[in-house]
């Protein structure tokens, strides 16, 4: 029924920007139709509804092994499908989103025993609507209602439908799959060009039969470029799945401002080199499905693989400035550690105490390497208690007293949750400077 909800919105904005009046019927039947199944490959499955052929397997025609159906057939199937959604009652087989009459099949959500008003234009709505969906990896789709995304996914549709139509080997009816690459092509503000729409545009891959498919985008390559283009404070998107087995994550609210600034920050400390990199890592430790469990998806989400151990058992990473791969992991985490901690003057905090350590570790002329211990011993800190204690040590031994008493300041009164994340950010800072001296 959300999809019916989207379709009512992109239909207005569609009315509105073309200066056209289609009922939610007629853009089905002259638009949508047309561009989704009036050809011998489908954009999208059309399920249990009379416009999908189960006597076909698509995958056979696509590779020859049976041949293309009639126009004559095709259009038998669309006059059903538009006789049955006018004839009623809406159910899952032609209406996109709503539950089967089945009770005991697996898309029967949804089901209630109040007799809601549906109404014939709401089932064409959730056609259209379903066409709007996001695709992103872990088999999940993501609904907005914001207008102008809805606009540009549609920019989207003859694209792909070219593509289909112009590719032989190419398998149909991935049109959420094509949603997740599209815009995050579209809102790729260093590639993307409007008049040439489809330059430096790679969005398919190879299958096992030597066919081809559009590989499934991340949910941070997506939301990055939304984030890049939308100044909102938040946008919130129904989160689905319909397949097999539907799917109900639910409404999950994005917060703009805090999924660009691992990227604004990456930018300003290091430079746009290997940016595609930098995005690939972003939102890697724990995927999309636990980011949703979250209730809000911001910089938390964004955590990139690998460096928990880190902070919870206080290792000190390894910086290898010559390997550029790593080096950009390295930064990475940095990046997503500021990030976290919301505060750029910490930045400047952690690289100055992390030189007066390394100094302090420097000057030891002790055969038993005490200093170096000490310093070893705070940066194992996990927690306010552990740094503190082990700090006191140190300042006795070492003449930058007034330093490192703002230091066991800021920690001192800064919230709990934040105290891991900056101890962990002085230890990568650590690692560079020991590093270079």
């Amino acid at each position: 029924m959300i999809a019916a909800n989207i379709g009512k919105i992109f239909l207005d904005a569609y009315n509105e920007k073309y200066q056209s009046n289609y009922s939610a019927k007629e853009f089905f039947v002259e638009k949508y139709y047309e561009i989704f199944f009036n050809h011998n490959k489908y954009m999208m499955s059309a399920g249990n509804s009379p416009l999908e052929n189960p006597k076909i397997s698509w995958d056979k025609m696509r590779t020859g092994q049976i041949p293309y159906e009639t126009v004559e057939k095709r259009n038998d199937r669309f006059t059903k499908t538009v006789d049955k959604i006018d004839a009623g009652p809406a159910d899952a087989s032609i209406a996109i989103g709503f539950p089967t009459l089945d009770l005991t099949a697996t898309t029967s959500g949804q089901v209630t025993n109040l007799d809601l008003p549906i109404k014939t234009d709401e089932i064409y709505l959730s056609w259209i609507g379903s066409g709007l969906g996001i695709g992103v990896q872990s088999g999940l789709s993501l609904l907005f209602s914001n207008k102008q995304i809805l606009l540009d996914l549609f920019e989207g549709w003859e694209v792909y439908r070219d593509y289909l139509n112009n590719t032989p080997g190419l398998r149909g009816n991935q049109i959420n799959t094509w949603n997740g690459q599209w815009i995050a092509h579209r809102y790729d503000n260093l590639s993307y060009d409007a008049s040439t729409p489809t330059a430096s545009f790679s969005p398919f891959g190879t299958m096992k039969d030597g066919g081809m498919e559009v590989n499934t985008q991340s949910w941070t390559k997506v939301m990055i470029g939304i984030a890049r283009n939308y100044p909102e404070a938040s946008l919130t998107a129904y989160v689905y799945s319909l397949g097999q087995m539907n799917i109900t994550v639910g409404f999950v609210p994005f917060d703009l401002p805090r999924i660009r600034r691992p990227f604004e920050l990456y930018n300003k400390y290091f430079g746009t080199t290997r940016s595609e990199q930098v995005e690939q890592l972003f939102g890697t430790a724990i995927g999309f499905t636990k980011a949703c469990q979250m209730g809000a998806i911001g910089v938390n989400a964004l955590e990139p693989k690998g460096f928990r151990d880190c902070m919870d058992k206080g290792v000190v990473p390894k910086y290898k400035s010559t390997d550029e791969d790593k080096s950009i992991n390295f930064k990475t985490y940095q990046i997503w550690l500021l990030a976290m901690l919301n505060n750029e003057q910490l930045w400047d905090k952690a690289q100055q105490i992390a030189t007066t350590l390394n100094s302090y570790s420097m000057s030891d002329k002790n055969a038993k390497k005490v200093k170096s211990q000490e310093v070893t011993n705070l940066l194992a800190s996990v927690n306010k208690k552990q740094f503190i204690e082990s700090l006191i040590e140190i300042v006795k031994g070492s003449p930058e007293t007034d330093q490192l008493a703002e230091v066991a300041e800021i920690i001192h009164t800064m919230p709990v949750d934040n105290v891991p994340y900056f101890l962990t950010l002085i230890r990568f800072q650590y690692a560079v400077v020991n590093k270079k001296s």
